[in-house]
């Protein structure tokens, strides 16, 4: 159920609408890619194993995408943000409709045309894949860069916070950072001069006829 909560988070079954988009973006992306990788292996093997894998994958995956693509729409409303997020959030949001227009119409034709293919429409197929895979890289990139780069999704209060605790510093265990080396004692310091000042400055042989310097 969908709940609007007394500080205007949005939550589904519990969750923050926003990291709950977070949580659906990874699976169906790695479904799709590797949706892809099975295709391409197919094309080129024609193993029949590999259409299997590609075909499922695709499935699970396009679905999986509309899923996440409508929490995506839920959660932009629900974020603090200014101005680079909101441009980045933008491309993004167009991008992330193009990579699932390209995936639904992907796995409808294959619905419908699965067993029916021949060599050049698998083949044309397999493109469409392709830029699909391209657009869906280019689509976690920007959404990457809006957490990573300008803390999207983070409440100010949360990174004023983590601000001034990182500003205040920390100690590792077991460091010694600013301790200063232990200073000499005196007399190892004044010993080798003292030594000087009484030593003569040299031996005579033995057997040498008294002398004065």
């Amino acid at each position: 159920m969908l709940l609007l909560n007394g500080d205007a988070a949005a939550t589904f079954l519990g969750f923050e609408l926003v990291r709950l988009h977070a949580m659906l973006n990874d699976l169906p992306a790695a479904l799709l890619i590797v949706a892809v990788a099975f295709e391409t292996l197919h094309v080129f093997t024609k193993r029949e194993g590999f259409r299997y894998a590609s075909f499922w994958t695709l499935m699970a995956g396009a679905i999986g995408a509309a899923v996440a693509v409508l929490s995506g729409l839920q959660a932009e409303e629900l974020i603090e943000h200014g101005t680079a997020i909101h441009e980045l959030m933008e491309r993004h949001e167009t991008l992330a409709f193009i990579t699932l227009g390209v995936f639904v119409v992907l796995a409808g034709w294959r619905l419908l045309r699965e067993r029916k293919m021949g060599t050049l429409e698998r083949r044309v197929a397999l493109i469409l894949a392709l830029v699909g895979a391209g657009v869906l890289y280019t689509t976690g990139k920007l959404g990457g860069e809006m957490v990573f780069q300008h803390a999207a999704g983070i409440s100010t209060d949360v990174m004023e916070h983590e601000i001034q605790n990182r500003g205040a510093g920390h100690e590792h265990e077991g460091a010694e950072a600013g301790v200063a080396p232990a200073a000499l004692p005196d007399s190892t310091v004044d010993a080798p001069a003292a030594a000087s000042d009484t030593a003569p400055d040299h031996v005579d042989p033995p057997g040498a006829p008294p002398h004065t310097h």
